[in-house]
């Protein structure tokens, strides 16, 4: 029998047509009844234990991604280094790990998913400690660049295994619980890596902190993190078996329109958060130099305060704003069918103005520059608990997958790959123009951060125009899912 329009393929032994190898199939829409019929394939206990230790390596994860930003200004004193050269770290660790994530993707789906995570979580701690004895900038370049590759191994395939122990509710609290240690170890990445270096006097220490407890997380895989069979906690064991063609799911996507324009609005998020996590301690540092309450630093270690103060915030407005948004989506979505991607709109452009303010009274009061921050990352922060959720009713089952790959490669390329060092690039270009000062320096950073604002106008438009369409594309994909159900 031919089916006017294409059907997913049904891939579990049970009854949902789901293709498993991206985070967002792991929430508890993809299978809204399950917690009534299915029981996990793997005991409770050793699941809660398996799920601990992927928290913990992912806070490790995300702790030693920014604690180059902590201590930032070191770097740039020891190396001699311009802002555009600075960014290149972070630019050449966020290119390597988006290359790689759908090669780790597609490793994921086909053999030994522990195994896999354990090798890349090897090469990241021998990459992640070397790049602390380097005396040459572009060596350390390099091996940021292989412990992009580590981390990407990991950050593809943990959600997958979180998605096998789990059904229903308790999948969908295990994976908000995974994901809030992203804001968690963003910030502790500025406060260990600043005090570390405050305290050792050198900013290579603060290196080898995250390596060096990293080892421990490596023997917690080792020992007691499972491999379950995709698919484990619907089909009582059996797994998942097939996979739909991937020219038929490009094509679809691309004629999704609420994945195209969320995706763009997913990107101009990432371009935000990329660029302000990376500058936005040095920018504090510079504006209290330019204030003269602070002496510029001309030796090591330079005063840590601001990535402290920084780091806190990221934790507290990660937190706060992820389940706020998850809040906000819960109470109006019933009521307003496009209510997700309103308040991701309503976010982003509610951020534009707090970090344009932010930006030009860090000259004269840095303690209503916090405050803004605060309330530009809390709105900036909205958007994370719903973007998965949107992703996941707009785009059928075995199709989510593929959507996760392509929209994760987009939003690096375009957003958090390129922001850091456009933003070094242009701050270089402005003092180039006068000659070197400690207050033109300030400036030309501060010039240069106002590219963030305008940014964030321009995602919460590619939101709102997703709003005109998100409630037809979740109308088709519920109806296709529900046709293969039936089937």
């Amino acid at each position: 029998m031919t089916n006017p329009e294409p059907i997913p393929r049904r891939s579990l032994g049970s009854s949902s047509g789901i293709h498993y190898g991206s985070f967002v199939n792991s929430l508890s829409s993809l299978t809204p009844k399950a917690e009534e019929k299915e029981k996990p394939a793997i005991s409770p206990r050793r699941a809660y234990i398996a799920v601990a230790v992927l928290c913990y390596v992912n806070l490790l994860n995300y702790t030693e991604r920014y604690t180059i930003a902590g201590v930032l200004p070191n770097i740039q004193k020891f190396f001699t280094i311009s802002d555009s050269t600075a960014a290149l770290i972070q630019t050449v660790f966020i290119c390597s790990f988006l290359l790689l994530a759908p090669l780790f993707g597609y490793l994921g789906d086909r053999y030994n998913r522990k195994y896999i995570m354990i090798g890349g979580l090897g090469v990241w701690l021998v990459t992640a400690v070397g790049s602390s004895f380097v005396t040459y900038f572009w060596l350390l370049m390099l091996l940021r660049a292989m412990v992009g590759i580590g981390e990407a191994s990991y950050s593809t395939i943990a959600p997958t295994i979180i998605g096998d122990l789990f059904v229903g509710n308790q999948r969908s609290a295990m994976i908000c619980v995974f994901y809030l240690f992203i804001p968690v170890g963003s910030g502790l990445g500025y406060i260990t890596g600043a005090g570390v270096a405050n305290l050792t006097g050198d900013w290579r220490w603060a290196l080898r902190i995250t390596p060096i407890l990293g080892v421990v997380g490596l023997f917690l895989l080792v020992f007691l993190c499972p491999n379950p069979p995709r698919g484990a906690a619907e089909t009582h064991g059996e797994g998942v078996t097939e996979q739909s063609s991937y020219k038929e799911d490009v094509k679809y996507l691309l004629k999704n329109k609420s994945y195209v324009w969320s995706s763009l609005g997913v990107t101009a998020t990432a371009f935000l958060t990329g660029a302000l996590a990376f500058w936005m301690p040095t920018f504090l540092s510079r504006a209290q130099v330019s204030q003269g309450i602070r002496e510029p630093c001309v030796q090591e270690p330079c005063n840590p305060i601001d990535s402290y103060i920084f780091g806190a915030v990221t934790v507290v407005t990660g937190i706060v704003g992820a389940c706020l948004g998850s809040g906000l989506s819960r109470r109006f979505r019933d009521k307003v069918p496009n209510a997700d991607p309103l308040i991701c709109a309503i976010g982003l452009l509610g951020s534009a103005p707090c970090l344009f303010i932010t930006i030009f009274v860090a000259s004269a009061s840095i303690p209503a520059t916090y405050v803004f921050i605060f309330i530009g990352e809390l709105l900036i922060s909205l958007n994370w608990a719903v973007l998965a959720d949107i992703l996941l009713y707009v785009v059928v089952p075995t199709r989510r997958s593929t959507a996760e790959a392509l929209q994760i490669s987009v939003l690096h390329l375009l957003g958090d790959a390129g922001s850091p060092y456009l933003v070094g690039a242009i701050s270089d270009a402005i003092r180039k123009s006068r000659s070197a000062t400690h207050e033109w320096s300030f400036l030309s950073l501060k010039y240069s951060l106002l590219v963030c604002p305008f940014v964030g106008i321009l995602g919460g438009l590619f939101f709102f125009i997703t709003s005109l369409y998100i409630a037809e594309d979740r109308k088709a994909a519920a109806q296709i899912v529900e046709g293969t159900v039936n089937g």
